[in-house]
């Protein structure tokens, strides 16, 4: 059985959408956030010494960081499904949105949460990072023009990946500057199996 460690509020909300898109039976073990730090919960260091979610076990095995969990859950379990063909152009498009989302997408929106937390002391740091998340924002909307999803057509395991920052980008108010960002979040919320993760997963702000 898969078990997902699941912390309210976070990217591992992904990880139990993509579970319902693979059909796949898995078993939740919730954390809550800190209400006033809004940190993870100690009792994840437990499970892995990063102390952050998602992480999952599968197969005796424990998994940590979101695009590794997407990579390896659609290679285990897809069945060919949720991926290009390895040997397609299309998989190099693939594996390049599931490092972009953390490796260079979140990074300015994360900046800016955190900045924003200093008040007039973070207001130098402002420009430099606005012009960042237009950039990324810019780029992923850009992307999108004239596409259902990441890769085309075909809605993969990369949509889920990339979820989060079109997800994010709404909580700041900007994703309507970006209408081929903005119907495409609507898109993916809509899906049945998106809704039926957030039954499951419970508080999910990012939702709307």
């Amino acid at each position: 059985m898969i078990t997902v460690h699941h912390l309210n509020d976070s990217r591992s909300q992904r990880v139990l959408w993509l579970l319902e898109e693979l059909g796949l039976p898995y078993e939740i073990k919730y954390y809550q956030r800190d209400a006033q730090t809004r940190l993870a919960p100690p009792e994840l260091q437990a499970v892995h010494p990063l102390g952050k979610s998602p992480v999952v076990t599968d197969g005796g095995r424990t998994l940590a960081e979101s695009g590794a969990i997407v990579e390896t859950l659609v290679r285990r379990h897809g069945n060919g499904g949720l991926q290009p063909d390895p040997s397609s152009p299309a998989y190099d498009d693939y594996v390049h949105w599931l490092h972009y989302a953390e490796g260079s997408a979140m990074l300015p929106l994360m900046l800016n949460l955190y900045v924003s937390r200093l008040g007039e002391a973070g207001a130098p740091l402002h420009p430099r990072i606005e012009s960042e998340i237009a950039n990324h924002l810019g780029y992923v909307n850009q992307a999108l023009e004239g596409r259902t999803w990441l890769l085309g057509d075909a809605f993969c395991g990369a949509d889920v990946q990339m979820s989060f920052v079109g997800e994010i980008a709404g909580a700041y108010g900007k994703r309507q500057e970006y209408p081929n960002i903005d119907a495409w979040v609507k898109r993916f919320q809509a899906r049945p199996a998106y809704q039926a993760a957030l039954e499951r997963g419970g508080e999910y702000r990012f939702a709307g």
